[in-house]
């Protein structure tokens, strides 16, 4: 039986644009490997030895902010361009806040500021939405500011399991804004069994080129690692890296792999092109919501990726009091809850499952929104890589894929 829709008419419209909407913020991740392995490299590239400076801080004369992420990651109304909870942190706090759907790509946006960066300069962002890996390298060159945490008062409502990450312990320069797992899925008309490994998943001889991987390469050799029992939350050894390499080599040489991609596998899922993959969480649930519910996500056995894609105040940045006025918003969870509602991916901030419950008892009971502890124990974090195993891996990574 279907469930009713909130009364509300603004969250009624939110959850209905939630359940239609055909691309995620992580179906937007990028796809051109080649391009992407030079960007890659040239970003692990030495730099000087001195960091820069952070920049003076004018919000308290200068009521304004901009904040980049990633598009189609902010609850939104459709035709008008609005952000309703945004418009309403501008109306409680006299912020005007210039969101900007910049990041198309970590590697990509990286490279179109580095420069500025290294130098100290302001890149046009007071607060910049990245993944776990890349705020990682921002915060080791120092290209970000210290967080102060007594103007966000609402990080007590961080998800414990999130606060002492190996790259920022404490949370003192990046706070979560959104997360998501990596697994497997599979078309449940034609596969009603399903599969319980990435292994078993390949071995079926009826999917013998029809499984599609993705091109994040944590996400698709972290769960080959984790079936040859590789912790991946700890420090990897170049060995274990070699040996998920050498048995992704080994599927696409075999032709058991029909291809390596970003955004597109859901679209070669839904045309049946496709009918298994090694996919992102938040794209299974809203491709079923948009073409019917004809696909199964499962964390593996062994285990799935976590990922967290992370606010960072830019070191150039000149209105970082007014960045942390929005982090705290956003950790309120009545606020969290409305914009998970819209995007369909995990939220950091303790109470938001309560508050989702309101608006659409669905959303909350969705384990891949609000998961449970046995779920995310299933979960690890691509553990962080050293600057040369970063080139070194990314490289590697790159040739196979070309190979593809």
């Amino acid at each position: 039986m279907p469930r009713s829709l909130p009364e509300d008419p603004l969250i009624r419209s939110l959850v209905v644009q939630a359940r239609n909407a055909q691309l995620t913020r992580r179906g937007v991740l990028a796809g051109a490997t080649g391009g992407a392995a030079a960007l890659a490299l040239a970003a692990c590239a030495p730099t000087g030895s001195s960091k820069p400076a952070p920049a003076s801080d004018i919000s308290s004369s200068d009521k304004r902010m901009v904040w980049a992420n990633w598009p189609l990651y902010m609850d939104t109304v459709d035709g008008t361009g609005a952000h309703p909870t945004l418009d309403a942190f501008t109306k409680a706090t006299g912020i005007k806040v210039d969101y900007r759907e910049d990041v198309d790509d970590n590697n990509t946006y990286y490279a179109k500021v580095k420069d500025q960066l290294a130098l100290g300069k302001d890149i046009g962002a007071d607060t910049v939405c990245l993944t776990d890996w890349m705020v990682s390298r921002w915060i080791r060159l120092g290209y970000t500011q210290k967080l102060d945490h007594s103007k966000i008062p609402n990080i007590k409502n961080l998800n414990p399991n999130l606060l002492n990450i190996d790259y920022d312990k404490g949370r003192n320069y990046s706070l979560p804004w959104q997360g998501g797992f990596a697994g497997i899925c599979w078309n449940k008309d034609k596969f009603p069994k399903g599969f319980t490994s990435v292994s078993e998943m390949f071995k079926e001889p009826a999917l013998k080129g029809r499984i599609e991987v993705l091109s994040e390469m944590r996400d698709t050799i972290g769960l080959i690692m984790l079936e040859q029992n590789v912790d991946i939350s700890a420090p990897i050894q170049n060995y274990q890296f070699q040996n998920g390499l050498d048995e992704l080599q080994k599927y696409i040489s075999d032709g058991i792999i029909r291809s390596v991609k970003g955004n597109s596998y859901t679209e070669d899922l839904v045309s049946g092109d496709a009918l298994a993959a090694i996919c992102w969480s938040g794209d299974i649930t809203a491709t079923n919501a948009s073409n019917g519910d004809h696909w199964e996500f499962a964390i593996p056995d062994a285990g799935g990726t976590l990922w967290n894609d992370n606010y960072l105040i830019p070191i150039g940045a000149r209105h970082k009091a007014n960045a942390e006025a929005v982090m705290n918003w956003y950790y309120d969870p009545k606020i969290a809850a409305e914009v998970a509602a819209y995007v369909n991916y995990i939220t950091p901030v303790v109470g938001a499952k309560e508050e989702a419950a309101k608006i659409d008892p669905a959303l909350a009971e969705n384990n891949l929104i609000f998961p449970d502890e046995a779920t995310l124990k299933k979960a690890h974090v691509f553990h962080t890589l050293t600057p040369a195993q970063e080139q070194s891996f990314t490289s590697g990574f790159q040739k196979v894929l070309l190979g593809a």
